[in-house]
This record gives structure tokens, sequence and C-alpha cells, in this order.
């Protein structure tokens, strides 16, 4: 007996993303002895509605496996949005240990109440957050008023630009370039890796290092269909995984760390900003909110790992 599916994911096959997935079911297949075949479909195989539609997907088992972020995968489970609690975390190696311990199990267990399985040391790094200007200098929250910004569909993105002055648009990731070369926004937030493997360093002229929000990709299967493996497949599975994110991590925190030097040979702007000024616009009020949408839960085991946050 055999099984098949697809991988989507919302990054270009030549990202920091599509390599590694690819690698990871080849050495899948290779250890079943072909029994299972994942192929792997960048920019999401093309589905209209981006990660969105992808999450309905995989919860209705019409897709088997996808990698997302945490804050998207909110739209049905809330406590994951607790991964883009703004300001939280101090680097990505912390990230990784609190999304690998007890917070990453919590989540995991909300992810399976509502039909997705999250295979446990599967976060694919993504990076910390910048924000990326077509024209427009950004060096303290002042710069950001009236600031027309891209962001995801997670609503923490949208409540933390509102607060930080700046008008959030939401566009997903696939009308990102065509909303900056046509004037739809002012810039966006994200990774530098994004910036590069996307091509918005063409459109882009200005980053403010901001590390506002750290971004990863959680690597989610239907769980009707991960429950279908048997559990010497699922075993050889979760080896693959453990092996192939780690690999993909430790490229993409080099790989973000790279591109400050790689963008501003190319021409772009790298701006060191005001952080605190950026940090004291958020208020209690603000992380209280958040609290509750992610849970008490998710909160008091994110405050273990990195330690008390506002409100």
């Amino acid at each position: 007996m055999g099984w098949t599916g697809r991988q989507f994911h919302n990054q270009p096959e030549a990202s920091h993303q599509h390599g590694f997935l690819a690698d990871l079911w080849r050495d899948v297949s290779a250890r079943t002895q072909g029994k299972v075949e994942i192929s792997v479909h960048p920019g999401n195989g093309g589905e209209p509605g981006s990660d969105p539609r992808v999450l309905e997907m995989i919860v209705s088992g019409e897709l088997e496996f996808a990698t997302m972020m945490g804050p998207l995968i909110a739209n049905r489970v809330p406590a994951a949005e607790v991964q883009g609690v703004p300001f939280a975390f101090s680097d990505s190696a912390q990230i990784h240990r609190t999304l690998d311990g007890p917070l990453g199990d919590h989540l995991r267990s909300e992810m399976t109440a509502q039909g997705i399985y999250a295979l446990p040391g599967g976060t694919l790094e993504n990076g910390f957050r910048q924000v990326c200007s077509v024209t427009r200098t950004v060096l303290t929250v002042e710069d950001l008023a009236g600031y027309r910004i891209r962001v995801p569909a997670g609503q923490v993105f949208a409540d933390l630009f509102s607060e930080l002055g700046a008008e959030p648009v939401v566009v997903n990731i696939d009308g990102l370039y065509n909303a900056l070369a046509h004037g739809l926004v002012d810039g966006h937030e994200n990774p530098l890796a994004i910036t590069e493997v996307n091509g918005l360093f063409r459109v882009t002229r200005q980053v403010a290092l901001t590390n506002h929000v750290w971004s990863g990709f959680n690597l989610i299967s239907n769980l009707e269909f991960w429950k279908s493996l048997p559990a010497d497949i699922q075993s050889v599975i979760q080896a693959v995984v453990g092996t192939h994110v780690a690999r993909q991590r430790a490229y993409t925190v080099r790989l973000n760390k790279e591109l400050e030097t790689k963008l501003a040979a190319r021409g772009m702007r790298i701006n060191q900003v005001d952080i605190g000024s950026f940090r004291s616009r958020l208020g209690a009020d603000f992380y209280r909110k958040l609290r509750e949408r992610c849970g008490g839960t998710a909160w008091r085991l994110l405050e273990a790992s990195v330690g008390k946050l506002p409100g």
C-alpha cells in the first residue's frame, strides 16, 4: 500500500522553503521505499485565495500538507496567533526552543481539535519582519503616520500597525508585488528573505530594521490523512522533518543576516531605527487584547519562555 499527496507553500520555487521541503519528501520517499510520495508545489500551487484558502483545504482534506504562519492559522486556531506577538522574542534560537517545547505542544493540541496535525519540531524559519518602503524613510514610529502598509491576513498584523499609526492594507502574498509596483501601498513588512526571493527589492528602496514580529512556517497536515498513515511511516516522517527543518532554520537565519549587506549593495537603503519608539506605542491594553485572543494557557507558556510581557 502507498500514500500520495501534495505539499503546498506560499513562496517561489527559488526560496528558503521549497528546496528544503523537496529534500524532505525525497528523503521520506527513499526511507519508505516509495510508499510515501508527496509532491511539493510553490506558490500554493496557484490556488486562488492563497493561504486562507489553503488552510480551508487542509481542514477539509482537499490537501495533505502545507506550511503556514501561526497568525494565519489563527483564523481556525486562535492560540496560534501567539507566534506573532510583537517584540516578544530576542532571537531565532529562543523562538525555536519555545516552539519545540511546551508552547509548541499546546499549539499542536489546539490544532488537532480543529482537524489539523502540526508536526513536532516542524516550524520552518522565515525571520524577523522589517518595514520595507517604496520610497519613504522610516526611522521612528512617527514616520508611520498615514503610511499605507501591506499586511497579511492575520489579525495581529493589522492591529499592530493601526496601533503604530499606520494604515494597514491586507494583501495576500500572491498580490504583494503588484500592490507595491502600482502604488496601492507605501510598503510592506516582511523578513528580508521574502524581499529577496520574491524580487521585492525591485519595487522597494528602503528597509527599516524594526524586528517587530518573528514569523515562521508551520508544517501542517490534514489530521485524517496523518492518522491514515501507519505508526512506522509517521515515525519516519517525524525523523526526517527534524533533520530538514534544522537545515532550513540555520540557512534562513544566515540568509536574513547576509541580506542586510546584499540588499544594500543592490542600492537599497538599510536604516537602523529607534525600536524603543515603536515598543512604547504598544501599551498594556494592546497586549491584554492579544492575550485574550491567544488564550491564557498559550500566553502563560510564552511568558515562561521569554519573560513577562506587558498587559
